[in-house]
């Protein structure tokens, strides 16, 4: 079926991420016919409710739930009328070579795909999904830690909620020493692109191991951790040296000034410029 005047789709590829492609559908006539994909997707209902039917079985897609549809699973979607029939989807699709990467980094093992058509009815799971989705369609700067990090995570859960696929059972934090590398490491390098394998290659562990030892011992992710790391130093030299708010920010690794503000704001209470005022 065609799209009419009152549907609106629009697709985005996610960059530094090959093989990821972000979709938004408001759609109130289009329906899907029956077919199938050749990559995965995960579909979120964000307004509205979306009745699929693939495998002998019919499901409504509604805010708080999570579908995944792997490549090959013939599938239709429409609207509901006792919902208005008009909704809108929001999906991510992932090329094969993409999701057997997941598979087996947060397996740790071979890159097994065993999914079948899937509906997730976990509403904190799909926030953090939604949440993704807007970041990354506003175009928000993120650095590779953060881009990666969120990433796995959020795949992690999602296999363990489907039981295709088993996180490895990772219950030890990094040790001390591995603990301090990573500081040295992140300190010398606070003006750089950090990303999650980097960290991950200093302790000689995958980067979903890294992402999981990390969040045991510190209590928070590693972008979190390395945002904050950024943000003491640049306390400290905005206390004492004359360069610009706008330097400051690149000197300690931030995109631009506007994200750095943001940041300092959110975790201080005031901008950069008034601590520096007060320093």
């Amino acid at each position: 079926m065609a799209l009419s005047m009152k549907d609106d789709v629009r697709y985005q590829p996610v960059a530094g991420t090959p093989g990821l492609v972000l979709g938004v559908a408001r759609l109130s006539e289009f329906q899907f016919d029956r077919h199938y994909h050749v990559d995965y997707h995960i579909g979120l209902v964000t307004q509205g409710v979306q009745r699929q039917t693939f495998g002998g079985q019919s499901i409504l897609l509604g805010p708080g739930a999570v579908a995944l549809m792997p490549p090959g699973e013939i599938h239709d979607g429409t609207g509901v009328d006792d919902y208005g029939h008009s909704y809108t989807l929001k999906t991510f699709r992932i090329a094969p070579d993409l999701m057997r990467g997941f598979i087996a980094e947060v397996s740790g093992a071979g890159p097994d795909e065993r999914f079948t058509g899937t509906l997730v009815e976990d509403a904190r799971l799909a926030a953090r999904f939604m949440a993704l989705h807007a970041s990354w369609m506003d175009g928000a700067p993120s650095g590779p830690l953060a881009h990666e990090s969120v990433s796995l995570a959020l795949m992690g859960a999602l296999f363990a909620r489907t039981g295709a696929v088993a996180p490895q059972d990772i219950r030890g934090g990094l040790s001390a020493v591995h603990t301090r590398q990573v500081l040295d490491y992140c300190q010398a390098h606070l003006a750089d692109k950090i990303s999650l394998q980097d960290l991950a290659r200093l302790c000689g562990l995958s980067r979903y191991q890294f992402l999981r030892r990390f969040a045991l011992s510190v209590g928070l992710t590693p972008h979190a951790w390395l945002t904050r790391l950024r943000l003491e130093r640049a306390c400290a030299v905005l206390a004492g040296a004359q360069a610009s708010i706008a330097q400051v920010a690149v000197d300690v690794g931030f995109y631009d000034q506007s994200h750095f503000n943001r940041a300092f704001r959110t975790a201080y209470g005031v901008a950069p410029s008034a601590f520096r005022r007060a320093a």
